[in-house]
């Protein structure tokens, strides 16, 4: 990448053993075959074992919250430390579990200071859904501040990190959405509604360019049509596996 180029990171994030190394490294391959152009991809990890070498693992930088306190995402707030291992530029955040379907350039070109995915369930709420959020490095470390020194008080309110990251976010009247159409959950986008899902098969809804897997159901799970809802059990989705690979 030459200097006069902007700089593009895309961000993910790896802790405990949930997600193994080919996560990190499906999520690079999806990437790289969606986004044009150069980009960095910075994986930041506990755990750098079985990651791919185009790959750059920082360690995670420390939350510091107190022992037992329930995870929820809290350490995402992370990435928007005042200075990220001397990151610049502007980053892509992507949870592991995302199927990338389409060209992602696009989420570098939409205008804005801070974008995310507006929630699907509660559209009424500000609250985005963190899963794809993009951001300048080191421009927000208020987010990342403000929940160290208030963390028993955010907690109180808040259920997890995409709730205090739009608050504060929103607050600075910064807050911005990804068009609907780009970021489709595979719950209420991709699987058809009942009793449709007992006949068709899910796919992938018109415009969609990331494939959002939020809760407990993941890639393989869509692939092989396992879910823990018997009444929106979906039939297996095969095609998955085209997208989801290296």
């Amino acid at each position: 990448m030459s200097d006069s180029t902007p700089q593009r990171t895309i961000l993910c994030m790896k802790w405990g053993t949930k997600y193994g190394p080919e996560y990190v490294n499906r999520l690079y391959a999806m990437v790289r075959r969606h986004l044009r152009g150069d980009f960095r991809f910075v994986c930041l990890t506990d755990r750098s074992d079985g990651v791919r070498a185009e790959v750059q693992c920082l360690p995670i930088p420390a939350l510091a919250l107190p022992d037992g306190i329930p995870e929820r995402g809290w350490t995402k707030l992370t990435t928007f430390a005042a200075d990220l291992h001397g990151l610049k530029g502007t980053a892509l955040f992507l949870d592991l579990d995302v199927v990338i379907v389409d060209d992602i350039t696009p989420f570098f070109e939409q205008p804005g200071d801070f974008l995310i995915i507006h929630d699907w369930k509660r559209p009424w709420r500000i609250t985005g859904n963190s899963s794809v959020y993009r951001f300048e490095l080191g421009t927000h470390p208020e987010v990342l501040e403000r929940f160290r020194r208030e963390h028993e008080r955010v907690r109180a309110r808040l259920r997890n990190e995409q709730a205090w990251l739009s608050e504060v976010i929103h607050e600075q009247g910064k807050l911005a959405y990804w068009p609907a159409a780009w970021c489709a959950s595979w719950k209420y986008h991709c699987i058809p509604r009942w009793p449709l899902n007992y006949l068709r098969a899910p796919s992938v809804p018109a415009g969609a360019r990331i494939l959002i897997f939020h809760g407990v159901i993941n890639p393989p799970d869509a692939i092989e049509g396992r879910s823990t809802h018997a009444w929106r059990r979906p039939l297996p989705a095969p095609w998955i596996a085209e997208h989801w690979r290296e």
